[in-house]
């Protein structure tokens, strides 16, 4: 059984033949994987987002424009270049970089040597930290920023605040802005 004939068996709903054409493919997904690189990921990683673009290249290919290995190819770069881009901005940050406290990444050692002490100086310095805040951002900004520290999203701020969403995002970008600039100032 020739290519095309493969594929229209895979399209029909034949494993056989699309287990076939992922084999065949195979090499050619994991050499596109290797020029990849994904932070916090390995090449298998890479490599099944490929065979996935693989399987979705078999089957939505229609002969005719273009040989089935370059529309493989093609679904394939993309696929894997879509999960790297996807794993690389910067909103997946606090997720890729956050311990779960569920599976024990922290745990009483991590607290060893926290005194009552430190804990009043922490809350005192959250005190004074809040106070200044207040006192370089607007109404607006402050209670749009705190909101948005205690983990709202934007619609909750709007909704909270009266605002609509765009204005809501500008405030809390605002604040950062200028609590980022104060921050330099004090570090001089």
């Amino acid at each position: 059984m020739n290519e095309e004939e493969r594929i229209v068996r895979a399209q029909s709903g034949d494993a056989a033949a699309t287990d076939a054409l992922l084999v065949q493919y195979r090499n050619m997904v994991r050499s596109i994987a290797r020029s990849f690189f994904i932070t916090g990921g390995d090449t298998e990683d890479l490599i099944q987002e490929g065979m996935c673009g693989l399987f979705l290249a078999v089957q939505n290919y229609r002969p005719g424009k273009m040989s089935f290995k370059n529309f493989a190819y093609l679904c394939v770069y993309r696929r894997i270049a879509s999960a790297v881009r996807s794993a690389t901005r910067k909103k997946h940050i606090p997720l890729n970089d956050s311990v779960s406290l569920a599976d024990g990444g922290m745990d009483e050692r991590t607290f060893t040597g926290v005194t009552p002490e430190d804990v009043l100086i922490m809350n005192e310095s959250v005190k004074e930290l809040t106070a200044q805040m207040q006192s370089y951002l607007s109404a607006g900004e402050y209670e749009c920023i705190r909101l948005y520290i205690e983990g709202c999203s934007l619609s909750e701020i709007a909704a909270r605040t009266g605002h609509n969403e765009k204005s809501a995002d500008n405030a809390v970008q605002r604040a950062k802005k200028k609590i980022k600039k104060r921050l330099k100032e004090v570090a001089r």
